[in-house]
């Protein structure tokens, strides 16, 4: 008896299979016309009755097909009249080999779907997606599992609140407070900032700690060339001014690669993309080719940054406004996040109403305020000249799905621009600033520049 046969069987004999594999099961699977058909009506039976099929309830539904000549019903109709109830077998082993099935049926698809792709002569179909189209087609499986009882669950529910979760720790002492340990996997932050205030030097600097901390990371690029994303990088581990590293010379370089070297296994790769050519399925076929060509996973993933990003989805134009496109591109990247189970940093530009503001909120996100519902965490990267003076830049919690924002709410780090560093500062340049209102926006720009009086560290 075929593999195929055996499913078909057991789905209108073996309830508990059935209601199990069924979901799974896919019409592309059945290459064979008349099992396809058979699997239709079972599929379409079971899902409006609730119920399995009989064999004779099978033979009158497929009667009411107008698709079939009489040769095909006669076959159909005889394959039917065959299912007869099969042996007793032990119901896991079962599944297991329906599972193997339907992976093996899902590649077979996949492989055949790009070679179409590969020959098509009109250029219609983009070979960008055969990537995903093979991913999709590895990931199919079985999942047992459907849903938390509250009650049953509750040992299990216990653990997971005293379960340390697994994060990538930042170098600064208030990241790591407001975050309890760091960014988790499959999550978003976002740092929100004017333009030239430092988003891409905070990145840059998150970056340089995650390789001293041993962890793999991922720079893409859509803004500066590779080339200067790891010059900044090269200045914060090298512990050099930016200037100086154009001076040093080329042994003294190599040394102090070496030290760095030596001091950690986290390698760091830097892509660089077009401004908004590149999306989310540029960055799956980036990881899936680290993967096969290096043997890279990262550890956390930064993308600088999600405005210039393109979405997979939709294109920008006429019938498509800026807080669909931008809203459509973050949840994309976090969708990235939780399929590759890795935390995502990236950053947006604040809009014309904050950017002259000392302290500034949501509202003021630029393009779309769709971009602050999908991420998890969202810091507001703010500098004045009061602070640039000193050396310093405040952050600001604008959303954190991780305690309550209102703690640490505002907090200082120096800000070391030549080495493209940012440091914790001493206790006292953050009193009077964390837990309280910074001011109103109704106030006047006096009132906002006494705000950050007795900063000094």
């Amino acid at each position: 008896m075929s593999q195929t046969k055996i499913i078909i069987g057991n789905l209108i004999h073996n309830e508990e299979y059935a209601r199990t594999a069924l979901p799974y099961l896919n019409t592309k699977y059945f290459s064979e016309n008349t099992e396809r058909v058979v699997f239709e009506e079972i599929a379409e039976f079971i899902e409006k009755y609730n119920t399995l099929p009989t064999r004779e309830a099978l033979i009158i539904e497929i009667e009411e097909r107008t698709n079939l000549s009489d040769k095909e019903f006669n076959e159909v109709a005889e394959f039917v009249s065959s299912l007869t109830k099969p042996e007793e077998v032990d119901n896991d082993w079962l599944i297991d080999t329906t599972e193997k099935f339907c992976q093996e049926k899902a590649l077979y698809n996949a492989i055949m779907d790009s070679i179409h792709i590969i020959d098509s002569k009109d250029g219609k179909e983009d070979k960008g997606t055969i990537p995903q189209i093979l991913t999709e087609a590895l990931s199919v499986s079985f999942d047992p599992y459907i849903g938390h009882d509250f009650i049953e669950d509750a040992e299990k529910r216990y653990e997971f609140y005293h379960k340390k979760e697994e994060r990538v720790p930042f170098d600064l002492e208030y990241l790591n407070k407001i975050t309890k340990g760091g960014l988790p996997k499959k999550s978003l932050t976002v740092l929100m900032a004017g333009t030239g205030v430092g988003k891409s030097l905070a990145m840059c600097h998150f970056a340089s700690a995650n390789i001293l901390d041993g962890k793999n990371v991922l720079y893409i690029t859509m803004e500066m060339a590779e080339e200067r994303i790891a010059e900044r990088i090269d200045a914060n581990l090298l512990n050099v001014t930016m200037d100086e590293l154009h001076q040093l010379p080329a042994q003294m370089y190599a040394k102090k690669i070496d030290k760095v070297k030596g001091k950690t296994s986290g390698k760091l790769i830097i892509k660089e993309y077009p401004t908004s050519s590149a999306g989310v399925g540029h960055f799956r076929h980036l990881l899936n080719e680290l993967k096969l060509k290096r043997g890279f996973k990262p550890d956390i993933i930064y993308i600088d940054y999600l405005n210039i990003c393109a979405s997979s989805r939709m294109r920008m134009g006429s019938s498509v406004n800026s807080y669909t496109y931008v809203k459509a591109i973050a949840e994309e990247i976090r969708g990235l996040a939780v399929e590759m189970s890795v935390p995502v940093v990236t950053a947006t530009q604040v809009n014309r109403t904050g950017y002259g503001d000392s302290d500034f909120g949501l509202e003021d996100t630029s393009e779309s305020f769709g971009l602050p519902a999908t991420t998890d965490l969202m810091l507001a990267l703010i500098s004045t000249e009061e602070l640039e003076n000193l050396n310093q830049i405040l952050i600001k919690q604008l959303k954190n799905r991780y305690g309550d924002p209102g703690t640490y709410k505002r907090f200082t780090v120096g800000i070391d621009r030549p080495k493209m560093r940012l440091y914790d500062l001493e206790q006292n340049a953050q009193e009077d600033l964390m837990d309280s209102p910074l001011h109103d926006h109704d106030h006047d720009l006096s009132h906002k520049h006494k705000s950050f009086e007795g900063l000094k560290v």
